[in-house]
């Protein structure tokens, strides 16, 4: 993973990470206080913070990947371009920005808020729950993906139908038509008509 100021801050002197937390919020948004990651997704789920991210080319067509097998929580499944939660007191918008790099190894362009979604969406295969206040961005992938290969499988880019295709086929997250569907109108004024979404 490419180190930045944020990881820096959030790795031990030895190059070990140590737990990463994140940020509890009220049903407002506001912040209550932290708790460490896989204890926040622990059944029944406490609410916090998270973002996700939709990225588009010049065509109009969403960016998807699918998560790496090694991950702890819904490996192997298809979702949005980019998805994870801020770190304690971190701007929701550094930390989509962040993210994008860290797991695509692109910078988003014209990167712009989208409203926000609350949801809870347990995962039947692994027992976890996402109870998130979730910031929704879209922007603009113009250049060509980099995967890290401990965070993403693979990617794509697909149009709207080819990604009600893919989607009738292939297993999504949880949590990936909620945020879709919230960040529509963003989407559409974004891509503008023609692209369907």
């Amino acid at each position: 993973m490419p180190t930045t100021p944020a990881t820096a801050a959030h790795s031990s002197p030895n190059g070990t990470a140590e737990a990463i937390m994140l940020e509890l919020v009220d049903e407002s948004g506001t912040t209550i206080g932290t708790a460490e990651k896989l204890a926040a997704h622990q059944a029944p789920g406490q609410l916090h913070r998270a973002f996700s991210v939709f990225l588009f080319d010049e065509q109009g067509r969403l960016l998807l990947q699918r998560r790496a097998l090694g991950k702890y929580h819904s490996p192997g499944v298809w979702s949005n371009t980019c998805c994870g939660h801020p770190y304690p007191g971190e701007a929701p918008f550094a930390a989509a920005a962040r993210r994008t790099f860290e797991e695509l190894g692109i910078s988003p362009s014209l990167l712009a808020e989208a409203g926000t979604v609350r949801y809870n969406h347990p995962d039947p295969a692994s027992g976890l729950v996402e109870q998130e206040f979730n910031h929704l961005f879209v922007g603009m992938a113009q250049e060509r993906p980099a995967p890290d290969a401990e965070e993403v499988g693979e990617t794509a880019f697909v149009t709207a139908r080819e990604l009600a295709e893919r989607h009738a086929q292939a297993p999504f997250s949880a949590w990936f038509m909620t945020v879709l569907d919230a960040a529509r109108p963003a989407v559409r004024e974004l891509t503008g008509p023609s692209a369907g979404w």
